[in-house]
């Protein structure tokens, strides 16, 4: 965060006229432009094979989550965005204030014949607390809820089965809340492969690489998932 600088004194007069024109500059842009987003009603899959699937996942901060799974064998490629909530093309300002109502959720576009949706959710459900809600560690708000967003009524049934099994892992019920998928919206460019651009970023450091180093996928480029621990 940035220090304000307590000396500077803007005159009234010239901070009203700035501001107008700042105004002004933004409603010229293009929609696309000035939103940051594109909706995708659906999934990410278009240039992907036929076979290959998608799990929208949120838990947590959506950088979390992308790092976890992009070292993963058989993962395609991880987009972080926003889905679940009432408002169309979210910027991340008003996600993140909460009044959205949408969770930071990322798309994990993989191949199922390396990786099952099973084993997707086992490590789904290893790399976050998925007891707490909305909230997970100093992320608190609904926008960071624990949230499986399916895309077929088998990947319902899936998700469903797999919170029965996680729960013997947990003491405190599981909170995972379970939905159909209705619209993801990617987020801005800057959040994409967050970790990977900016491993030393202070909330990289003090909370992505802990979870990656526990994992055991800190500094690997591709693994197995059935050589982690789970």
């Amino acid at each position: 965060m940035k220090k304000r600088n307590s000396q500077v004194r803007i005159p009234g007069v010239i901070l009203v006229l700035y501001i107008v024109f700042l105004a002004g500059s933004l409603t010229a842009l293009p929609r696309a432009e000035q939103e940051g987003t594109i909706i995708q009603t659906g999934d990410t899959m278009a240039d992907l094979p036929d076979n290959y699937e998608t799990a929208t996942l949120g838990g947590g901060c959506f950088w979390c989550v992308e790092a976890v799974y992009e070292p993963i064998e058989g993962v395609h490629s991880v987009v972080s965005g926003y889905s679940g909530g009432t408002v169309a093309n979210p910027v991340y300002e008003a996600v993140t204030s909460g009044s959205t109502g949408h969770a930071e959720v990322v798309q994990v576009n993989f191949d199922p014949e390396i990786i099952r949706y099973e084993q997707i959710l086992g490590l789904f459900f290893k790399a976050h607390d998925p007891t707490t809600l909305n909230k997970q560690g100093y992320d608190v708000g609904t926008q960071y809820r624990s949230i499986i967003l399916t895309h077929s009524d088998e990947q319902n049934k899936i998700a469903r089965d797999a919170v029965a099994v996680a729960q013997n892992d947990w003491n405190n019920s599981i909170v995972t809340q379970i939905a159909p998928l209705e619209v993801f919206y990617p987020a801005e460019e800057y959040h994409q492969d967050f970790y990977e651009r900016n491993p030393d970023y202070g909330y990289c450091a003090a909370v992505i690489r802990p979870k990656m180093l526990k994992l055991g996928l800190e500094g690997v480029e591709s693994i197995d998932v059935l050589k982690l621990d789970l």
